[in-house]
């Protein structure tokens, strides 16, 4: 595979939300960049390509004792870009369920509700320091868990299983933002599919 996967919607269809022309340089430009780069560090290493990405960040706090350190930062920030942009790309649709639905719905329930859920989630991404990650993850206890990680840290690497994710790294929102992250965020919920975050979910719950 050379390219990433296409959108499942065209790059118009979030708008006025998020706009045209950052999907197209989000997904594109940073998305793909991010997936050469984590390409040529595992071709680079043939022991790894027997792995999926996915199992890669699972394995890289082991693997890093044989691994230069140069592979290791590459493997961790490109393959934690690629695979972060596919979980954000996901759990985003023009048409999806706006609220969450289901067993997780249950779920969120039990941490205080929708709203309460919301505005902690939403916090943790205004408050990341510099570039990252908010992060709604199942644990290795199968219990919900939220935090936000820097750059592209992954919580596969924590043995985490991510559900829901948003990202703020400046590229996400600038063009239309500026530096108003806590306005983008607002917004973002507006595209938020939680069908998808369910049907994550549950696939978390089968590993």
């Amino acid at each position: 595979m050379s390219k990433i996967k296409p959108l499942a919607y065209s790059y118009d269809a979030l708008e006025p939300f998020i706009d045209e022309a950052t999907m197209r340089v989000h997904h594109d430009k940073h998305h793909q960049g991010y997936f050469d780069k984590f390409k040529a560090a595992v071709e680079a290493n043939p022991e790894l390509k027997e792995l999926s990405a996915e199992e890669v960040l699972w394995q890289l706090e082991d693997l890093k004792k044989d691994l230069p350190e140069a592979t290791y930062l590459a493997l961790k920030n490109n393959g934690g870009g690629y695979i972060h942009h596919n979980v954000f790309w996901e759990i985003m649709s023009p048409d999806g369920v706006r609220e969450p639905q289901g067993e997780l719905r249950e779920m969120i329930r039990g941490m205080g509700g929708f709203d309460k859920f919301k505005q902690a989630f939403t916090q943790l991404a205004l408050k990341q320091f510099g570039s990252g990650w908010a992060w709604l993850v199942l644990d290795e206890n199968k219990n919900l868990q939220m935090y936000s990680l820097p750059n592209q840290d992954s919580p596969l690497s924590l043995h985490h299983q991510p559900i829901l994710a948003v990202d703020v790294w400046e590229h996400a929102y600038y063009l239309k933002y500026q530096n108003k992250r806590a306005e983008y965020l607002e917004n973002w919920w507006q595209v938020v599919d939680f069908a998808a975050a369910e049907k994550r979910y549950q696939a978390a719950l089968k590993q």
